[in-house]
């Protein structure tokens, strides 16, 4: 598969966890959780030190989610990126993305060497303006 083969496969998901999602409007993980939520994604805020993300209940980890999601994108640092790999591969999550900022050359080496769908080194928020424009 391709990079951009990825990035579709990606943007093609119906459910979502956004870890990394924070309170604050002006953060990364905020604005990504937004913009999923307005494409129509079942999209699942994962932070442990919040109750709700923009009105949406929280979750404290992937294992506490509803429902099995298709695709997790991470928007932490890279010294934490690393243990929620490993928990999305456990917990038989496809496909990642990791947010400029969130990669480490052993996560994408994990990823890899586990045959998961990863995307990293795009933002999402650029690449999901694409969504329904095709053809």
């Amino acid at each position: 598969m391709t990079r951009q083969d990825d990035i579709d496969r990606f943007l093609a998901i119906k459910s979502v966890a956004v870890v990394g999602a924070s309170r604050d409007r002006d953060k990364y993980g905020n604005i990504v959780f937004r913009r999923l939520l307005s494409l129509g994604l079942r999209a699942y805020p994962v932070n442990p030190g919040a109750e709700t993300i923009e009105s949406v209940r929280a979750y404290p980890s992937l294992a506490d989610l509803p429902e099995h999601v298709e695709g997790v994108v991470i928007v932490v640092p890279p010294r934490e990126t690393e243990r929620v790999v490993r928990a999305a591969a456990a917990a038989g999550i496809p496909a990642i993305w990791l947010q400029p900022g969130a990669e480490s050359r052993e996560t994408v080496r994990f990823c890899e060497a586990e045959g998961l769908c990863l995307v990293w080194n795009a933002c999402i928020l650029v690449e999901s303006s694409r969504i329904g424009t095709k053809s």
